[in-house]
This record gives structure tokens, sequence and C-alpha cells, in this order.
């Protein structure tokens, strides 16, 4: 019998389930059907290889079953130390690869049953959990990636990382069934004071931006706290945004993506208050009879924007202030050398697809591993992961600066930064095929082959440097972020892809649906005049998104909010 995931959530005693008793199964690499929904809130996913699978069927053999799991690393900064654990973790339990996501997590891919729970205890003895990494929960906060304002960047990582603490799941589930905590009398009847008894109605998720780089497109999470300074450094506040996301599914008219609302201006003494309040008000009045409606995005816009921010005003014992003005310039990342406020240094690396790995000449994993080697034995420095699914290497002193680059010349960890166009070096894809049971068309694999098609159009047009913003998402639920990008390819089928046009390069306005279902071939068709138009027509600085809505090119998308509002007084 099939049950819904409220009623598996409801009957699973805090997430337990009957986990234990999957795992311990030898029968099978699978887990029984509920526990493969409670494995999510404990940071993993059941897949199978979809390569191999109508060849494993023919042979009448089960699919090839592996666990993707996620980490919960709040702003993705990991040290030296945990990024040689982690690194160990990939080679001796994964597929010799660490993947960068979206919301700067490491993702594990190809661990089987057998190994899981020894993969998710090596995890933990890094000091890094995967509680609340997927599932009906908070997930992992994103952290504006960039550190050179560092007083300020400081401020805003310490306030992402305690409101991830915060609205941790209060049960104990994670570290009887990983760790071997003994269970107490009466565990499954935890009190969860801030997600009830079934947890939220679906996943939520929250950024942290700093002005003026949007590199965590903040608009596309549910919650969003854009820090406000007061021009020396310190924070005074956030800027609060409410309801973004950008899961939707193909032809179905009551599914869209959606940009957050500006909603007001708190002091940062009440973000726990105000954080709090948001989540729980989702608890109470999402959506939990249609799950492809239970989004934040579709609260808002069912219940009424006044109304959420009435209820967060009540809960939290607060009154929104007015915005306070603030300008985002990009939502991309800055590659190569810069010096913080500080005077430390910070290397930011192209990382196609997030997917570091030893790869023919590019021995990628292996330089990071003597990076992390040497600056563990100077004892400095730090990993930051970016939202963009690039890698940082941080805080530095000159001479430790002087050794890394060495590092990343020898293992051309910097190639993905001399791509011959800026366009790929800022591309993002999801994971997508073979792993992701969602997908319906190549991402991450396809990337590199589309943008070398698509660099013959970059030239003939001279937009070799152009920074235009360029996702490719398997599936229209949206985990590379596609709806903000300039262009964005959405899967639809093997080989086939809806054209997206007309994001922004700030990060604040979706794109619309330009051509729907079409092959590579039509897509590159496609392009070739508008990107000739925007090279002779443009304005100084101009985005290609913009010059397409400013042209009469493409039309506005028909979503209730496909801009984040009000965007006309910061931009």
């Amino acid at each position: 019998m099939t049950h819904s995931v409220e009623d598996i959530k409801a009957d699973s005693r805090r997430l337990r389930g009957s986990l234990l008793e999957s795992l311990a199964d030898p029968v099978t690499g699978a887990l029984r059907e509920d526990d493969q929904t409670l494995i999510k809130y404990h940071g993993s996913y059941q897949q199978d290889d979809r390569d191999v699978r109508d060849e494993r069927r023919r042979q009448k053999l089960e699919p090839a079953y592996q666990f993707m799991i996620r980490t919960r690393t709040p702003g993705g900064v990991v040290t030296p130390e945990q990024w040689l654990k982690l690194d160990t973790i990939a080679t001796r339990y994964g597929n010799h690869s660490l993947r960068v996501t979206t919301r700067q997590a490491f993702q594990f891919h190809g661990v089987i049953k057998r190994e899981l729970k020894a993969t998710m205890q090596a995890i933990n003895a890094a000091l890094i959990d995967t509680l609340a990494a997927c599932g009906d929960v908070n997930r992992n906060v994103q952290v504006a990636a960039n550190p050179l304002l560092s007083q300020a960047h400081a401020t805003l990582y310490a306030d992402a990382a305690a409101t991830s603490e915060h609205l941790l799941p209060n049960t104990r589930a994670y570290y009887e069934i990983w760790l071997d905590e003994q269970q107490v009398a009466g565990a499954g009847e935890e009190v969860e004071p801030i997600y009830g008894e079934r947890y939220l109605p679906r996943k939520f998720k929250i950024g942290f931006a700093l002005p003026p780089t949007n590199d965590v497109d903040v608009f596309a999470n549910d919650l969003g706290f854009i820090g406000i300074t007061d021009g020396q450094g310190s924070i005074l506040g956030y800027n609060v945004t409410l309801g973004g996301g950008m899961g939707a599914s193909h032809g179905d008219a009551e599914t869209w993506p959606r940009v957050a609302n500006v909603a007001g201006f708190i002091p940062r003494e009440k973000l726990l208050d105000v954080a709090t309040a948001v989540v729980t008000t989702q608890r109470d009045f999402g959506n939990r009879a249609v799950r492809k409606r239970a989004r934040f995005k579709y609260t808002i816009d069912d219940k009424g924007l006044d109304f959420i921010k009435a209820q967060i005003e009540q809960r939290a014992g607060i009154a929104f202030q007015p915005a306070r003005p603030f300008v985002f310039d990009h939502n991309g990342d800055r590659f190569g050398w810069t010096q913080g406020s500080d005077g430390r240094w910070h290397l930011t690396l192209s990382i196609s697809a997030g997917r570091i790995a030893d790869i023919d000449q590019a021995t990628h994993l292996t330089g990071l591993r003597e990076i992390a080697a040497a600056l563990q034995n100077a004892g400095v420095g730090e990993f930051r992961m970016t939202s963009n699914q690039n890698l940082v290497i941080s805080n530095l002193g000159p001479a430790q600066k002087d050794a890394v680059q060495a590092l990343v010349a020898r293992h051309g960890l910097d190639a993905g930064n001399a791509l011959p166009s800026a366009l790929a070096r800022k591309a993002m894809a999801c994971v997508a095929l073979p792993t992701c049971g969602l997908a319906m068309a190549e991402a991450e694999r396809y990337l590199p082959d589309f943008t070398s098609k698509l660099q013959p159009l970059l030239e003939k047009h001279a937009l070799t440097q152009a920074p235009i913003v360029l996702r490719i998402s398997g599936c229209p639920n949206g985990c590379s972020r596609p709806y903000l990008a300039e262009i964005a390819l959405v899967g639809k089928a093997p080989g086939r892809y809806n054209l997206m046009l007309g994001g922004d390069h700030r990060g604040q306005r979706l794109n619309t649906l330009y051509r729907e279902n079409i092959t590579e071939a039509e897509i590159l068709e496609a392009l070739d005049p508008l990107l000739g138009r925007y090279a002779s027509e443009r304005h100084v600085d101009e985005g290609f998104g913009d010059f397409l809505h400013r042209a009469g090119a493409i039309d506005l998308p028909p979503y209730p909010t496909h801009r984040a509002i009000p965007v006309e007084l910061y931009a």
C-alpha cells in the first residue's frame, strides 16, 4: 500500500520509521518504500544508475541502487582538515568525486546501502552532518560567498549559521540511526516546537545576501535576508524577502516559478524570531492536500502577502519597517585572486557544474587535496563553496597565496577560469542523468558540450566576454535556478529542452518560455539572431536579458510574481 508523504511523516515516530530494519536487510540494495521518503530528512536520497537500468531489467536484476548524501554546511565553509576527510569519504565510499551544489553543500554520489551508515559516521567524524539537508524542513542555508567585506561577511555568516542551527529538527532519530546514540524511553514522542508532528508541507530554503552581490540568488528562496550595513562594515539588520521558489511542472498552469517579495526591514536582533515566525506560518497555512502546491510561494499567492506578513509580525512580535535601499549589480562569482578589506587573499575557481574529480589532465581532486594538506600544515585558510557551484580558497596570507597558485597551475585547477567565454565560466547545471530520478534530459554531462556548440556564435558576434547567464536543468524542478537565467535550457525529453530567455544578471527577474521542446540545433538557430541583435543594438553595460525586454524580443512571463517587488526602488 502506498502512503502519502503526510501520512509517512505523521507515522514515522519523528523520522525513525523502519530505517534500521531497511538498512539491515541484506536481500536488496534498496530501502523500504516509506523509508525512502524518511531518509531524505537525514540528508540522503535513494537513486539508481539510469544508464544501466534497462540492461539490468533484461538480466532480471534489481536496479543498481545507490545513495546520494548531501551535507549541511551553512554558507559552504569547510576547514582544510574537513576537506581532507571529505575527500577520503568520496574516494572510499563514493564515486571518487566531490560535487558542489547550488546551495553550497557537498554531495557524495554512488554510496551503496551496506556502506551508507559508515559514510554517515565518517561525515560526522569530520564535524559535519547531513541532518535536514533534504526533506520537508529548512534546507542548507545559503550565505554570500564573497568575503571581501570581511567584517560584514563574518557577521552575515554567523547569523546564517545561527539560523541553520535554530531551525534544525528536534528529533534524535538522526543520532540514533547513524551515530548509535542510545534511544531513551518515549523517544518517539519528542516535541518539535517549530515543525510539529508532520514537519513542513514541503522543503524550505533560506538565503543571506550582502549587496552589491546577489551570489545566492536571494529572491529564489522561500525566505531571504538582505544585509543592510551602516557603511562602516557593521550589519544593522535585514531586508526580509518572502516567497521565492524555482520549482514548476511542465504544462501545469497551477505551478510556476516565483521571485520573492520584499516584505520590509527588521533589526538584526529579531532575526531568529522572524525566521521562526515565517517557518511556523508556512507550517500552519501551507497546502498539505496538494503536494505540488505546498511551497511557501503558493501559500503567499493563495492567502495574500498582507495576510502572511500579519501572521509573521504577530508571531515574531515585530512590525516590518519600510525596506532599506539596496542595490545588486550581479548574481555571479568573480573569478581569480581578490584581496579583502583585511588584506587576506581569496581565489575563486570556476568548477564546471560543481564536479571535482580527476579526469584526464585535470587532476582537480588531487590538486585540492594537496592544497588542503598545505593549508592544514600552515594552520591557515578555508574553502568556501559558492551558490554558483564554484569554489573559493579563502583567507590566505601572501606566502600561502604563492604556494596555492603553484599547486593550482600544476593541477589545472584554473582551467575553468580560462574558458574561452564568460558565459561558459558562469554557467550552471544540475546533476540530472544518470542518477536523478526526476531528470528528463541531460544537464551536468551536457553543459560542456552545449557551451562548446554555443562558442562559435559568441565569437561570430564578438560576445565571448559578455557575462551572459546560462543555466541548464534536466527537469522543470529548477535545482540550477534556470528561471532566473538570461538563457536557460529546461529538460523536456532526451535531447529536447524548453528554451527560456530574459532573466537578468542581478537575479531579480524571471525569464519566460521562448521556444518549447526543441533540439540543440533549433536552440542554436533561435539564439543566433538574438545574439546578433544584442551585439549591434545593446546599450553600454546592458545585460542580454535586459536587452531582450527593451527590444521587445520576448514577452513578460505569465506568472503572478515575475519580478522581485519592489525592484523599481532599488534597481
